[in-house]
């Protein structure tokens, strides 16, 4: 919705198809990419106007995946240390994290801001596993989009695809794939059970 109203807002051709591209990625590396489609203007400055939506009254309330809440608190209970590697920038993330009451529960939120390559580039999974201490082949990584799932195997991560935002296909270089959080249950031990993994 925030970038099709940068595009509209400057009369710039899109698609469905070239917003989808924008999925888990870190809009300024995009919008460099599409720099052709708005003449005069810079990647920063188009950045700066999107990050200026995220505070208007038009938009609609976020809420989280449904069972998004309760793995997250069952996971901390257990025991498992857990992070945050997202393409938005930290006021969102932070924001987002504590208007869904779960930020205390997170030990580390690595954003866009932190990373000097953003997805499908692993590098904020990697610092995400390097601030809990664990090594990526014993962390599981959640994503929504694309470019997220080739960075979390491309970190060495097993990954849960969630298709609340992009179709099983999109989502199928991922190890399982999931219409949401409530089908995924802590174990003891703890273990992450994933229907029919």
């Amino acid at each position: 919705m925030l970038w099709t109203r940068l595009f509209e807002e400057h009369g710039a051709p899109h698609d469905p198809a070239l917003i989808a591209s924008f999925a888990g990625r870190r809009g300024r590396e995009v919008l460099a990419e599409l720099i052709h489609l708005f003449p005069g203007r810079t990647a920063e400055e188009l950045f700066a106007r999107v990050v200026s939506y995220e505070h208007g009254p038009d938009l609609p309330p976020v809420g989280p995946v449904p069972g998004a809440v309760e793995l997250v608190g069952a996971l901390r209970d257990a025991g498992v240390p857990l992070a945050v590697a997202t393409s938005g920038t930290r006021g969102y993330a932070e924001g987002l994290l504590e208007e869904l009451g779960v930020r205390a529960l997170f030990d580390a939120v690595v954003t866009a801001d932190d990373v000097t390559a953003g997805k499908p580039h692993p590098e904020a999974f990697l610092a995400a596993c390097r601030l809990v201490g664990t090594a990526p082949g014993r962390a599981v990584g959640f994503e929504d989009a694309p470019a997220g799932v080739a960075a979390v195997k491309a970190a060495g991560m097993t990954c849960v695809g969630v298709t609340t935002t992009q179709s099983a296909a999109a989502l199928a270089a991922a190890d399982h794939v999931v219409a949401d959080l409530k089908e995924l249950h802590v174990l003891p031990g703890p273990a992450l059970r994933v229907p029919g993994g």
